[in-house]
């Protein structure tokens, strides 16, 4: 007779406490999404280089926003803790008494080879679920980068490719463009 299985849900707590404790390895690849601890791909000399043009190009964003690489971004209300390519926050004065959450991002950007499905069926709308107004999704294989704005429960309400050639100005920084060709490499 075969024993169910039952998947048992952390919250973002127990999460942490996990890393902290040790339990996983510190060279794991991890995010939580839902409750639901998933390993992430490994990444690839593509991938790594995209989000190095990236990060190089939002510090340009500076004085009004304070850019993040590859960290936690945490989502309480959905016991979410996914790790983007870059969050752009809106800067404020006292990140070390609470690090920032979804509400501070105003820009999240997904950069995905392997991961397209995932980072598009899964992320994207948990982005839009909390409300962050504006994610890129960088699919490399296409060499396109797709915008999403206007968030809603059910999802981000407009959504557009931008190809090489293009340039996308983020709507939190209307002044700046970023050209989709910087952004591939």
């Amino acid at each position: 007779m075969a024993v169910p299985f039952q998947k048992r849900f952390v919250t973002i707590d127990e999460y942490q406490q996990m890393a902290e404790d040790g339990v996983f390895s510190p060279d794991a690849r991890l995010e939580l999404i839902r409750g639901e601890i998933v390993e992430m791909s490994p990444i690839g000399d593509p991938h790594f280089l995209s989000v190095m043009f990236l990060g190089d190009l939002l510090s340009e964003l500076r004085p009004k926003g304070i850019s993040s690489l590859q960290g936690p971004l945490r989502l309480p209300l959905q016991e979410s803790v996914p790790q983007p390519d870059a969050v752009v926050f809106r800067r404020r004065s006292n990140f070390k008494a609470r690090p920032p959450r979804g509400k501070d991002a105003l820009l999240v950007v997904e950069v995905s080879d392997s991961t397209l499905a995932y980072d598009r069926d899964v992320k994207m709308p948990l982005y839009a679920e909390v409300g962050i107004p504006e994610a890129w999704l960088v699919d490399l294989n296409a060499e396109s980068i797709w915008v999403y704005r206007r968030p809603s429960p059910e999802g981000y309400q407009e959504i557009r490719a931008y190809w090489r050639g293009e340039t996308i100005y983020p709507e939190a920084f209307p002044e700046t463009g970023f050209a989709v060709d910087a952004i591939l490499g």
